[in-house]
């Protein structure tokens, strides 16, 4: 295993931590953005460029819109609600 193999695998790992770790769902969001974008590069380390870009794709757009898009939308039907 060549060195910029286990920094990169050692990103993937404490991002993820962070992402467990993070307690609200907008930081959270956030997080799991930029651990997608450290998958992406641990794909890319490991010669799969296919994979890096569904990762990229998926994780580091798809999703965070998806989550806030939802968070948001919760946010103003509770906001109604209290009306």
């Amino acid at each position: 295993m060549i060195p910029l193999q286990s920094v990169a695998i050692l990103f993937v790992a404490l991002g993820a931590l962070c992402v467990v770790l993070a307690r609200d769902v907008v930081r959270q969001a956030l997080l799991f953005s930029v651990y997608g974008f450290g998958l992406v590069v641990l794909f890319m380390v490991f010669q799969a460029p296919d994979v890096a870009l569904s990762a990229l794709v998926v994780s580091g757009i798809a999703y965070p819109l998806v989550l806030v898009g939802a968070i948001a939308r919760v946010a103003a039907h509770k906001k109604r609600r209290a009306e």
